[in-house]
């Protein structure tokens, strides 16, 4: 016996298992062959559309981004164009408003009315000029910096007012409450906020904005093509700080 022979005699040593593969069906062989192209393609196509809508997702979240970033708001408070005198009809001395609103605000304070609450129409449309007026002159009477007097009062260029589409309610009963947060307390707000939806009303700065102060007597009319238009920046704006 070699030395070899006796080594491994002495030492168990551990070795692999041999196993042969059977010979391949060539059958088998033949169908991978044959569908291996198509295979390919299929999932190179996949693998393109998962691509494309990464990319488009990609491209999505960007443009909301950039609208977020490029809004063009001012002080918290986006632009408005003025509208022109032809659309405005006047309600009531010293109130002028959209003449698309005109029928549903004065139906509202009917039928409010009709269930004994008073509603009295503050402030309608006002022009950039007289926008102006009120901003400048009263932060100065204030003494307030821009981004103080922005949270009680829009830059001119910037107020709902400019469209026509805007109006100031306040309660016949409580005067001392108009243009105050004490507003929200009145048999007018509690009405407003139950049914002024159904003409197409919206409260405009409500106690969730970030930039503007709460204002229960400011509301807007969202009645007409014309008048989502003009707002669809708003609302847009709204959702995505919601989302």
């Amino acid at each position: 016996m070699d030395q070899k022979e006796e080594l491994n005699k002495a030492i168990d040593i551990p070795t692999a298992e041999r196993k042969y593969l059977e010979e391949s069906n060539p059958k088998f062989n033949k169908l991978i062959i044959t569908f291996l192209p198509f295979l390919l393609l299929l999932f190179s196509i996949i693998g393109l559309r998962l691509t494309r809508n990464s990319k488009l997702i990609f491209i999505e979240n960007n443009n909301i981004q950039n609208a977020n970033i490029h809004d063009h708001s001012l002080l918290g408070h986006l632009p408005y164009g003025e509208i022109s005198k032809e659309k405005l009809v006047v309600i009531e001395p010293n109130i002028s408003v959209h003449i698309d609103m005109k029928e549903s605000l004065l139906k509202m304070r009917q039928d409010a009315k009709n269930e004994g609450v008073f509603l009295v129409f503050l402030s309608g449309y006002r022009s950039i000029n007289l926008q102006e007026e009120i901003f400048y002159s009263l932060k100065s009477i204030r003494n307030q910096v821009a981004t103080e007097r922005a949270r009680v009062s829009a830059p001119p260029g910037y107020s709902e007012h400019s469209t026509g589409f805007a109006i100031d309610i306040g309660d016949f009963n409580k005067p001392k409450t108009d243009f105050e947060v004490e507003f929200e307390n009145t048999d007018a707000f509690r009405w407003l906020k139950n049914n002024a939806a159904k003409y197409h009303f919206k409260l405009s700065f409500n106690k969730n904005n970030k930039n503007v102060d709460y204002e229960p007597w400011h509301w807007r009319y969202e009645g007409s093509i014309e008048a989502l238009k003009v707002f669809e920046a708003s609302n847009r704006k709204m959702t995505n700080s919601i989302n």
